[in-house]
């Protein structure tokens, strides 16, 4: 799921930039800024509500990144990104396992 969205993020840092420069620049830079809020929000601490609020960011950061992959001009890999996003998010919980481990 990861690489995925690092992928995707990426890719739509790349078509992004205008020159060569840009283009590299906002490449590496747009996946770091993505997965440094991921690391920044902490929701361990959250009592009952840190589950449904790290499922929340979840979400909103591999929904974003399957969004900007569509943008991008890669429908089908954008909704394949979205879909598996569900999936993977939907397993967790149906095989019993949790986002956040204690």
């Amino acid at each position: 799921m990861e690489l995925g969205i690092i992928a995707a993020v990426a890719y739509w840092g790349y078509r992004f930039g205008e020159s060569t420069g840009t283009m590299l620049l906002w490449g590496i830079c747009a996946p770091l800024l993505v997965f440094g809020f991921w690391g920044l929000v902490d929701f361990r601490n959250a009592g009952f509500m840190a589950e449904p609020l790290r499922l929340i960011q979840e979400l909103v950061i591999s929904g974003g990144a399957a969004v900007a992959l569509y943008l991008s001009g890669q429908h089908v890999l954008g909704w394949a990104l979205g879909v598996v996003s569900i999936i993977h998010h939907a397993l967790v919980y149906v095989l019993g396992d949790t986002l956040l481990k204690r």
